[in-house]
């Protein structure tokens, strides 16, 4: 990245509005823009955030002395203690301004942009999306949990003239909050994959949840195209409110590109005609794939060279098999939950051939009014599936809400009440000791809960074939 001070000054002036001072400026250029001094570059340029928990403001002189050429402030940091003055540009707002910089350079480059949300399956969607649209060019894409109101920018601003691509995250806890999202990335094509309940407690119900999620309908030019999941109603008929313009659907009942899953294959129906191997098991994430073969239509890309099969490295809880001695199988899906997730996780395990098979399931968050009803739906789905042993660590309403459905006498069945390291080492005790050669365990629950951890001490204790 090169970006002439002068320029960057300009923009922030001219879009966000928040220009009230500037210093002078000894150098001309700068190579990057980073909210982080820890990760700072000499040339860079230190936007000084702040949050509820933290304040940048307190490493400007600290990121000066690293090399950064200014820092851009909300009020005037005082010199250091050797008296040497520090660049500043002084702004009523440094994430409006962070956020009007980023968008400039976005449009600045024009690089093809897919910004994508939903309630469930965003990261595999993106993680897919990037991996077809690699194949015609260099794409990036969100990392980690990049995907909020600094982390959109972050991504958006670590573009290059070399890639074709942009593949965008989306997450949100409110209302507005896509709709924000979407004004920086201004996406050429916007992915909605399923609206369902995840943040319900917070949103209090679908409906206010679809009408966040489609935010990004509302906000995308005029010149976009939408890909929408038509096997959701919800999304269709809120959809089908704030937007009118080129549409491409997608699903398994209905859909422009309708899909058929037999075995490990997905097949898609005209006008693709074509058969590609699953790139990731599971229902749910066959849908999440022809989310992926819908951007490339729309983008006019050529799918034939997909029946090859595609390989997507997801982070570690999202759709992870870990094969242990004696063909022991962790399905780890321990990265977050929510009730359609969990669903589909459960439907996985009963899919999944083995032995038997052992479901480790802790508390899903954020459901406000209706924790009780989604954990009993679990406990139900678990009975229904004929799951063969079920360990539970979650908090007491919740675990009492999953077991009611579940017969012990037929389904062992393990409960902690606790969230907690001793309760977590209790429940890895009682699964080692349980487990037979075969046996595939899947291990879900919100990330708080920490189940990972069990995926990890089993990893440790075991060992992987």
């Amino acid at each position: 990245m090169q970006i002439a001070l002068s320029i960057l000054i300009d923009v922030v002036q001219a879009t966000s509005h928040t220009l009230t001072d500037r210093a002078d400026l000894a150098t001309p250029i700068a190579t990057r823009i980073t909210t982080d001094s820890r990760e700072l570059q000499a040339g860079d340029v230190f936007v000084a955030l702040r949050g509820e928990t933290f304040d940048g403001h307190r490493f400007v002189g600290g990121a000066i002395a690293a090399g950064a050429i200014v820092a851009i402030v909300d009020h005037a940091v005082e010199p250091t203690e050797t008296g040497d003055p520090l660049p500043q540009i002084v702004v009523k707002n440094t994430l409006e301004a962070y956020q009007a910089i980023a968008r400039w350079w976005r449009d600045t480059l024009g690089t093809t942009t897919i910004g994508i949300t939903g309630s469930v399956g965003k990261t595999t969607t993106k993680e897919l999306i990037a991996a077809v649209l690699s194949r015609d060019g260099l794409v990036l894409k969100t990392q980690k949990n990049y995907n909020n109101e600094i982390g959109v920018p972050k991504t958006l601003l670590d573009l290059t003239p070399d890639h074709k691509y942009a593949v965008v995250e989306m997450a949100m806890r409110g209302e507005g909050q896509i709709a924000d999202l979407a004004r920086i990335a201004r996406p050429d094509v916007g992915v909605i994959v399923n609206v369902g309940t995840a943040h319900i407690g917070l949103l209090g119900s679908r409906e206010a949840i679809a009408r966040a999620k489609c935010e990004l309908l509302a906000e995308l030019p005029e010149t976009s195209t939408a890909v929408l999941n038509a096997d959701n109603d919800l999304l269709m008929s809120t959809a089908a409110t704030v937007w009118s313009g080129a549409t491409v659907t997608y699903g398994f009942e209905a859909g422009d590109l309708r899909g058929q899953v037999t075995g490990e294959q997905l097949t898609v129906s005209d006008p693709i005609a074509q058969t590609f191997p699953l790139p990731l098991p599971g229902q749910h994430n066959a849908s999440n794939y022809l989310a992926a073969i819908a951007v490339a239509s729309v983008l006019g890309l050529d799918t034939a060279d997909l029946v090859q099969g595609i390989r997507v490295d997801l982070p570690d809880g999202r759709a992870k098999r870990i094969t242990l001695v004696n063909d022991v199988v962790l399905l780890d899906e321990t990265y977050n939950a929510g009730l359609e997730s969990m669903l589909a996780a459960i439907d996985l395990l009963a899919e999944t051939p083995g032995t038997r098979r052992i479901a480790v399931l802790g508390t899903m968050k954020e459901l406000g009014d209706r924790t009780l009803e989604f954990h009993r739906q679990v406990g139900q789905a678990v009975a229904d599936r004929g799951i063969d042993a079920v360990l539970i660590v979650a908090e007491p309403d919740a675990a009492a809400a999953m077991t009611e459905a579940i017969d012990p006498a037929v389904i062992p069945c393990v409960v902690e009440i606790e969230e907690t390291d001793a309760a977590r080492s209790r429940v890895t005790e009682k699964l080692i000791a349980m487990l037979q050669p075969g046996d595939r365990v899947l291990l879900k629950a919100s990330h708080s809960v920490a189940i990972d951890r069990i995926v990890t001490a089993l990893v440790d204790r075991l060992g992987k074939s």
